[in-house]
């Protein structure tokens, strides 16, 4: 298989995509319900909430961050109410991490506000743009996660 820098139309389209993910992903930070949250305390919150309880490590690894970063990003996170510390089923020395009740519902109306701001953009796109974005959504969603 080529590799995606190979033609210069794929590099172009990397290039856009580039271009493109960074400046939605910039003007999305603007559209937050609590701004006092970093995009990594958001991220982290998320990840709770979708993947459930784990240990801050596991959590880490999840997130690409180093373990005292996520040390301190849970430590605010447990002041602001929005995580829990349980006991690890199997290994005492362990803690797992877990979202709060009050962290799933600042995520869901943050969910809610951003989709709505999304959709209001997309509402400018014709019928076949539209098409194009059904089509690539899932895509971009697993280069998200690669």
């Amino acid at each position: 298989m080529p590799h995606a820098m190979d033609r210069p139309e794929d590099a172009e389209a990397i290039n856009t995509l580039r271009v493109g993910v960074l400046r939605l992903s910039r003007r999305m930070r603007h559209v937050s319900v609590d701004r006092t949250l970093s995009l990594a305390e958001l991220s982290a919150l998320g990840t709770l909430a979708r993947c459930g309880a784990m240990t801050p490590g596991e959590l880490a690894r999840k997130e690409h961050v180093q373990p005292p970063s996520m040390t301190r990003i849970l430590s605010l996170l447990h002041e602001r109410g929005l995580c829990e510390l349980q006991p690890h089923p199997e290994d005492r020395r362990q803690k797992l991490v877990a979202a709060t009740d009050a962290a799933e519902e600042m995520l869901a109306a943050s969910r809610a506000q951003r989709n709505a701001w999304l959709a209001g953009l997309a509402d400018e796109l014709d019928e076949e743009e539209w098409a194009a974005l059904r089509a690539a959504a899932p895509v971009l969603h697993k280069l998200a996660h690669l």
